[in-house]
């Protein structure tokens, strides 16, 4: 199938994008394991799959220390992490390309070893999550009970938000996603299973949806709503998340979200939910983009196990305006180019995903073999 539909021309808020192969956000684990900071290397890397016009999202990084949930992750809230973002987005920018920053929070799934002072996690409810969590001795131990967010630290909480949008525009991105997805506590949240609160923040959906629309307003004040993305994993079930029945909750969400005007929606399709751990392909679940396109006017990225053909078949049949690929740009840094030529793609090796030097990083070639 030809795949001329991604490679026509994009308006996302007052960017122009040459293309609509879009580099999802990937935790990658190699910031400064003191300063939580992006390095030099960190710039090759995205350097390298930086093209003329394209978008890059760029990797979850937490908005406060209280946000983290993992070792050597980056963050957006300290000088160091603004200076070495800089260098990240010269050099995209170097190459033509545009970037957003994905800002997160970990909420309950995160330990002590990360928070300040040794303190509990906090999630909208003391309900922890199965599984295990990463220490920041990169040692591996079952989730801790979290701290039920008080009502009056919320407003505190969207501001880190706001300051983290400020440190990204600081930092010289193009705009930001708010994640809102995967488990994390926006969705935790949004979610019932999570959520379990009395106060204006939890028990109906317009209350659980309160915080996700909270916070991208807040967001929307600091870089105008056009230059504000979001990403939801509608049916998702990674990192222990999930609603029995979703739609009336991301329905409501979604068309709560229409009205702002953003610069996209980001849709993390099911078949692909929890592919950051694991080879996953969910089967017998639904499309959220084509279930989803109907009520959002504006841009529409999916993501989650596209190939270079159902990328082009989604966006040509108007159920996507544009098509995040993650893993295959791990190992092919111009992965639109090969795409676009219907070349052979490189193969990523999953061991390396989160290891902490250059192989697996940067050493990828391009498709002639020479360096990227």
């Amino acid at each position: 199938m030809s795949t001329a539909s991604l490679f026509k021309p994009l308006a996302v808020g007052p960017l122009q994008l040459a293309h609509r192969v879009v580099m999802a956000p990937l935790t990658r684990m190699r910031a400064d394991p003191q300063t939580n900071a992006p390095v030099p290397m960190n710039a090759v890397y995205y350097g390298q799959r930086a093209t003329d016009g394209g978008l890059i999202i760029a990797e979850a990084s937490q908005v406060s220390q209280q946000g983290k949930g993992a070792p050597t992750t980056p963050g957006i809230h300290t000088e160091a992490q603004i200076a070495g973002w800089a260098g990240i987005t010269q050099a995209i920018h170097a190459k033509g390309g545009k970037v957003f920053l994905q800002l997160w929070h970990m909420g309950r799934l995160s330990h002590p070893s990360h928070q300040p002072g040794g303190g509990l996690p906090v999630a909208p409810s003391a309900i922890a999550a199965k599984g295990q969590c990463t220490t920041a001795q990169f040692t591996r131990e079952p989730f801790p009970v979290p701290r039920a967010l008080e009502t009056d630290e919320i407003p505190a909480l969207i501001e880190s938000y706001a300051q983290a949008a400020r440190n990204a525009r600081a930092a010289g991105f193009d705009g930001v996603e708010i994640h809102s997805a995967n488990g994390y506590l926006l969705e935790q949240f949004l979610q019932s299973r999570t959520n379990q609160r009395t106060d204006a923040w939890g028990g109906s959906i317009a209350n659980r949806c309160r915080l996700s629309l909270a916070v991208t307003e807040a967001v929307a004040t600091v870089w105008g709503a056009d230059r504000v993305g979001i990403r939801l994993s509608p049916f998702g079930v990674a990192n222990d998340s999930g609603e029995d029945d979703p739609m009336p909750l991301y329905s409501h969400l979604i068309g709560e979200l229409d009205r702002l005007g953003l610069a996209y929606l980001h849709l993390i399709e099911p078949r692909a939910s929890g592919a950051g751990q694991a080879e996953v392909d969910h089967q017998n679940v639904p499309s959220a983009a084509r279930l989803f396109r109907p009520a959002w006017r504006g841009v529409l990225i999916a993501a989650g196990n596209f190939r270079g053909d159902s990328a082009a078949a989604m966006v040509a049949a108007g159920e996507a305006d544009a098509i995040a690929f993650g893993r295959l740009y791990i190992s092919n840094p111009d992965l639109p180019q090969r795409i676009r030529e219907g070349a052979e793609l490189t193969p990523y090796n999953r061991a390396t995903f989160y290891s902490r030097g250059p192989e697996g990083y940067i050493d990828y070639p391009r498709r002639d073999g020479s360096p990227a």
